[in-house]
């Protein structure tokens, strides 16, 4: 297993004439590499996107690539950054804001889908939020191989149609975001057989992900802090600040009577002395966090994080849009 990643993504702008005509995209081009993958830090590795990505850069797709689908451009795209000298482990293309393409391990499409529903968890302890009616706004996202949006699509048609404005407890007694998923997993996968994962977001800050047979839950956090990065001669040597984002993955068994891995409130509260000695500091004072970079930072909280969360997956850190680590406890 990699113990750090460097991950970066960049916008593009273009058009292209696919099957239905001249349109246009905002694209997002994702990247992971190691840290001996040919880029020195994240922001050379957001640097690199940056300049594989301008030739694309409001243009015509169609007199750049015979075929411009997304998986034909996200290859070529990782060609070029292969001739860049930056060796990804993991590539995504985002060509709207619901769907994409991704190649890693496998290949794979995206599809992305909203419902709005009620629910409420009958087993949770006495004077829990949760134990009353309540409602979120749910994303869905669908990862499959062998598949494309269109078909994703058709797959998720009946469903989304029955859950939006739906109580969620008419379809199962217990519908926290882990048995929606497992779920959502046994009514798409006859209809979708290449269905590798699907994640539920039950708020913008929180949601679950499983693959058939595991369950990984995530937890959003924020804190603010500065910082000064030892050793490079360029901006990032003066003290700065930013707005650390932050996104704790949980994997656990899942607890059969409260039908979920870990409350999204325990996690929050065992990572908060974590986050608090992070909040409105300068990091490159802090022991450990010397080097003020935040591949450094973002080891330093899983490390932290994983002393009081043994449950912890990983943990990943973004000083900017897109742009940061990915750590894994030792």
């Amino acid at each position: 297993m990699e113990s750090l990643l460097y991950t970066a993504e960049v916008p593009f702008e273009a058009a292209r004439r696919v099957g239905r005509g001249w349109h246009g995209h905002s694209f997002r081009l994702r990247v992971r590499a190691a840290p001996d993958g040919g880029a020195a830090d994240p922001d050379a590795l957001a640097d690199a996107c940056a300049r594989v990505t301008a030739p694309f850069d409001y243009t015509l797709l169609n007199e750049r690539l015979e075929d411009p689908a997304d998986d034909r451009l996200l290859d070529e795209l990782g060609r070029c950054l292969r001739t860049a000298g930056v060796t990804p482990r993991r590539l995504a293309l985002r060509s709207a804001p619901d769907r994409g393409v991704g190649r890693g391990e496998v290949d794979w499409a995206w599809r992305a889908f909203r419902f709005e529903a009620a629910h409420r968890l009958p087993y949770v302890p006495e004077g829990h939020p949760c134990g009353r009616m309540h409602g979120h706004g749910y994303l869905v996202v669908l990862e499959a191989t062998g598949a494309d949006a269109e078909g994703l699509g058709a797959a998720w048609a009946p469903l989304g149609e029955a859950l939006d404005r739906a109580c969620l407890n008419d379809f199962l007694d217990n519908p926290t975001s882990e048995l929606i998923a497992v779920w959502l997993w046994e009514q798409l996968r006859p209809r979708c057989p290449g269905l590798t994962r699907l994640h539920v977001h039950e708020t913008e800050h929180s949601g679950c992900t499983y693959d058939g047979e595991q369950h990984t839950i995530w937890k959003a956090q924020r804190f603010e802090a500065a910082t000064c990065v030892s050793g490079p001669g360029n901006r990032r040597g003066r003290l700065h600040g930013h707005g650390y984002r932050l996104r704790v993955h949980v994997t656990a068994p899942l607890d059969r009577v409260l039908g979920w891995t870990l409350d999204y409130g325990d996690v929050k509260a065992a990572f908060a002395p974590v986050r608090q000695a992070l909040d409105h500091q300068r990091l490159d004072a802090i022991a450990g966090l010397e080097a003020g970079d935040v591949a450094s930072l973002a080891a330093w909280v899983a490390r932290s994080a994983h002393q009081r969360l043994p449950e912890l997956h990983r943990v990943d850190c973004y000083e900017r849009d897109g742009v940061g680590a990915i750590a894994w406890p030792d």
